[in-house]
C-alpha cells in the first residue's frame, strides 16, 4: 500500500507597531488541506470583517464540497485540476458574500480584502495556490525559495502593459495599490496554479505587511530553520516588527511530510487525453486585424466559424475581463 503527505500548519496576525487593530486574518485547516491568508481594508474596522468573512466562507465552501471532491478524478475532462477550480469557486463564493454585506450594511460600504490561499490535495499530491490582490504565496524547497504568486498591484500592472515607462513616472505611482480584492465588484478574476508536492516542501502565506518589509533572504532563512511552523510564524512576525511593524502582519507556514513509500509518478490516466481535433495552435479572442487571419499559426474567433450561442458567450467573457 502506498503513502501519502500529511500537512501540518500554524498561522498567526499580529497588529505591528503602527496600527490601533488588526485586519490581518488567517484560516488554517490541514483537515480539508486549506491554508489562507486574508488582508482586509475600510473603515470603521471593516476591513477585519472583509477579511474574517471571506476566510469563513472559502473554508465552508471546501468543507462543504470534501466529500465530492474526494470522488471526482484529479483533473476533469478538459485537462483542468478539479480541486483548483474548487478553490477558485470558493473565492468567488467568498467574494459574492463580502459585496452582498459590504452593499447591504452601511457601516460596511466599500470593504474589502485581498486572499492567498493554497489547497492541497493528498490524492493527488497537488498543491492549489490562488489569490487575489498582493498577498503571497511562497514555496521552500530544498533550501530555495520560491515565489508563487505574482501580486495584482499597480506596480505589477505597468510591468506587464507598459514595462518602457519613464522612471521618474513610475516613481510618482503610489506603491500599495491594489488592482484586484475581493469586494470590489460582483466579477472577479482569480489568479490560480497547480504544483506538484514534495516531501519536506514548506510553504508561506504572507500579507505585505511581512512580504514588503522583510527581505526575501531573511524570509527565505527563518523558513530554513528546523523549527515547527507555529515557531517559523512567530519569527517572521519577529522580523517584520524588528523593521518597524508598519502594517499588519499575517503568516501561515504550512510543510509537508512522508507517511510511507509514495507513488513515484501520478497514476496513468490521471490527465485525460484531450480531443484535438480541429484545434488551433493559437486562438486570439477579441482582434479583428483580418491580416492576423491569415497566418496558419493563428485562429481568429468571427462569426460563421463559431457557434452563435459560444461566440456570444465568448464575447461576454472579453467583456467581463479586468482591464
Amino acid at each position: 500500500m502506498s503513502g501519502r503527505l500529511r500537512l501540518f500548519a500554524a498561522g498567526l496576525t499580529d497588529v505591528g507597531r503602527r496600527r490601533s487593530h488588526n485586519e490581518d486574518h488567517v484560516v488554517v485547516r490541514p483537515d480539508i488541506g486549506l491554508m489562507l491568508v486574508a488582508d482586509g481594508a475600510g473603515g470603521h474596522n471593516a476591513g477585519e470583517v472583509a477579511a474574517r468573512l471571506a476566510g469563513t466562507s472559502v473554508a465552508n465552501y471546501l468543507g462543504s464540497t470534501v466529500r465530492r471532491a474526494w470522488e471526482a478524478p484529479d483533473y476533469d475532462r478538459f485537462g483542468l485540476a478539479s480541486d483548483a477550480r474548487r478553490l477558485v469557486q470558493a473565492i468567488h463564493k467568498a467574494n459574492r458574500d463580502v459585496v452582498e454585506i459590504s452593499r447591504t450594511e452601511g457601516r460596511y460600504r466599500g470593504m474589502g480584502t485581498t486572499v492567498v490561499a493554497i489547497l492541497f490535495s493528498p490524492k493527488s499530491s497537488l498543491v492549489h495556490v490562488a489569490h487575489v490582490g498582493d498577498s503571497r504565496a511562497y514555496r521552500l524547497r530544498r533550501g530555495c525559495l520560491e515565489q508563487l504568486t505574482q501580486d495584482h498591484s499597480l506596480i505589477q500592472d505597468v510591468l506587464e502593459t507598459q514595462p518602457g515607462l519613464d522612471d521618474k513616472v513610475i516613481e510618482r505611482f503610489p506603491r500599495s495599490v491594489v488592482t484586484r480584492a475581493l469586494g470590489m465588484d460582483q466579477q472577479l478574476r482569480v489568479s490560480v496554479s497547480s504544483h506538484t508536492a514534495l516531501p519536506g516542501d514548506r510553504y508561506l502565506l504572507c500579507s505585505d505587511g511581512l512580504s514588503s518589509y522583510v527581505a526575501p533572504g531573511d524570509i527565505e532563512t527563518t523558513l530554513r530553520l528546523m523549527e515547527a511552523p507555529s515557531r517559523v510564524c512567530e519569527l517572521l512576525i519577529q522580523l517584520a516588527n524588528a523593521v518597524g511593524g508598519r502594517d499588519n502582519i499575517a503568516a501561515v507556514v504550512g510543510e509537508l511530510e512522508a507517511e510511507g513509500p509514495l507513488p513515484k509518478a501520478m497514476p496513468q490516466g490521471s490527465i485525460p487525453d484531450l480531443d484535438d481535433r480541429d484545434t488551433p495552435e493559437l486562438m486570439i479572442l477579441g482582434i479583428e486585424d483580418a491580416a492576423l487571419d491569415s497566418s496558419p499559426q493563428l485562429h481568429v474567433v468571427t462569426e460563421g466559424r463559431v457557434e452563435p450561442d459560444l461566440l456570444a458567450t465568448l464575447g461576454d467573457l472579453l467583456r467581463r475581463r479586468p482591464k
